[in-house]
């Protein structure tokens, strides 16, 4: 597990970099919130989370739900940094007969805990994990990252009431708070804000922190992790498209793979960042 905080930040700009070439080899996925997501996927998986590459069913792991299936990506690149499968598979992405579909399939992909990708269903679900985990007695965490654009699906606030009635505290949502979805900025589709005041309104543990701030992130995971008497939930403000400097706050890219000379410039750019 890496602790130190560099190492983590390089971490997720190898994430991104898998990002880039494997939707460009698929020519088609989604980058742009992947790349948002980087971060915190990096700390997540190579220092917060107790997981075993070598065993991914192990009854003590924590367990992560991907309830923004679409960015898929990040999560196969952090699978295979961790060493679920061989790094080479990540360009099979889309391929057919590729376990590494557009979304994550359950049973496919070792350490994949659940199939997602139709939107706003990962709390309910992530929900019944932890309630599960509760009443078994296990001390494991239930981790679920939701897109800020499938907040406007009402079955996420369901989860959110059904997590405060049953006091999950075992279970922390993270918010990646990009502000665009595939139409475009989040407030012109359905406004979402008072974020905060909306979850804390359900009896939430609301902490909001830079998505890109490693530090923050350690820090709010591990107050997250302390919290004893409701669930936690993270906002984390992020940049869409985040390390590829034409890619950033492009909701173009919520969806599309980069082009030929896209790509080489995006390579270009993410290599010089990486150690």
């Amino acid at each position: 597990m890496a602790s130190d905080i560099a190492e983590l930040e390089n971490i997720a700009n190898k994430l991104r970099l898998h990002v880039v070439e494997m939707t460009y080899a698929a020519r088609s996925g989604h980058p742009g919130g992947s790349l948002s997501a980087a971060d915190m996927m990096a700390a997540l998986y190579f220092s917060f989370m107790k997981h075993d590459p070598k065993d991914p069913s192990w009854e003590d792991r924590d367990r992560f739900v991907l309830s923004k299936g679409h960015v898929a990506p990040v999560l196969y690149a952090a699978l295979a940094e961790s060493g679920y499968f061989p790094v080479e598979d990540l360009l099979t992405l889309r391929q057919i007969g590729s376990k590494l579909q557009g979304h994550p399939v359950r049973g496919k992909v070792p350490g994949v805990e659940m199939s997602t990708g139709s939107l706003g269903q990962g709390l309910s679900m992530a929900c019944g994990i932890a309630l599960a985990g509760k009443m078994d007695g296990k001390d494991y965490k239930t981790i679920c990252m939701l897109g800020d654009g499938e907040m406007q699906e009402g079955q996420n606030w369901e989860a959110a009431m059904f997590a405060r009635q049953y006091e999950l505290t075992n279970l922390i949502a993270i918010v990646d708070r990009n502000r665009l979805q595939i139409t475009g900025d989040t407030e012109s589709a359905v406004g979402l804000e008072p974020l905060p005041e909306k979850w804390k309104s359900f009896g939430w543990n609301v902490i909001i922190i830079d998505g890109h701030n490693m530090r923050q992130i350690l820090e709010a995971l591990d107050k997250a992790a302390a919290a004893r008497t409701r669930p936690t939930v993270i906002i984390m403000k992020t940049v869409k498209g985040k390390g590829v400097s034409f890619m950033e706050n492009n909701a173009g890219f919520h969806g599309r793979a980069c082009n030929d000379g896209e790509q080489a410039k995006a390579i270009e750019e993410l290599k010089a960042v990486i150690q």
